[in-house]
């Protein structure tokens, strides 16, 4: 991606070439899992991440979250309310003694140790510790490291900044970044944003993109219908008082 004096070029990958005035991202984010075996092979089937869209299916099961940062103490928090029987493996991060005392309350049982392997074939039968141990899990939690996608905008001086959830492009609420012409929806500015929130940035995001597209149009045009009227009326009304100044001698 890069800058011309009209606007954008996009060069693709299969040798295309897209030419545009505005830019709007929209390329959304990759999840990046930790580098436990067996947890890329059974994400999104019972491997991980979100109560809200996954805690019904696995309701009253035994599940396990494997702590990646400071925010996996919450997300085991909220598993709370889809299940009794919840393990919270630290896996090396640590958690302060009122996060401890939390989790007591809540009736989560804190296991340390690394977590080095996620244990099943057809289906996960549980999780191994660097140390042998093995503990009984039918599903695992796990909080990625949300990345948006926006490598390609390293050529016009963009590139993603650090989030609590992993890194995003920065943008405003309108969805313009620091980049004048470039604009960004959905999870690629927002990591969170579920599928509604990430249309509803993009309705928003194009809606500046036209009125910026217009405004620009407008003062690129040499006269517009109104302007044209106006001078027609004051070059008439000019020659007719002309005209009036010689009859009367003036």
């Amino acid at each position: 991606m890069r800058r011309t004096v009209s606007g954008f070029v996009a060069e693709l990958a299969g040798g295309g070439v897209v030419r545009a005035r505005k830019l709007l991202v929209a390329t959304g984010l990759v999840d990046q899992l930790p580098d436990i075996p067996g947890m890329r092979e059974r994400w999104g089937r019972d491997v991980l991440h979100c109560p809200y869209c996954h805690g019904w299916e696995v309701r009253g099961g035994a599940v396990g979250v494997v702590a990646t940062g400071p925010m996996s103490v919450h997300q085991a928090l909220l598993w709370t309310q889809w299940t009794p029987d919840l393990v919270f493996f630290r896996n090396g991060v640590e958690i302060s003694d009122e996060q401890g005392q939390e989790l007591a309350a809540r009736g989560v049982r804190v296991v340390d140790g690394e977590v080095v392997a996620v244990v099943g074939e057809d289906k996960i039968t549980g999780v191994r510790l660097a140390d042998g141990t093995s503990i009984a899990r039918e599903t695992i939690v796990v909080a990625p490291s949300m990345v948006a996608r926006v490598g390609f905008l390293a050529g016009l001086g963009l590139s993603p900044v650090e989030h609590p959830m992993g890194r995003h492009l920065a943008a405003d609420a309108a969805g313009r970044t620091d980049v004048p012409g470039v604009w960004v929806a959905g999870n690629a500015a927002d990591l969170a944003a579920h599928v509604v929130v990430a249309a509803a940035a993009g309705v928003t995001a194009a809606a500046g993109i036209n009125a910026e597209l217009v405004r620009e149009d407008t003062v690129r045009a040499p006269f517009d219908a109104r302007t044209e009227a106006e001078v027609t009326t004051r070059v008439l009304g000019d020659r007719r008082h002309g005209l009036a100044a010689q009859v009367s001698g003036e």
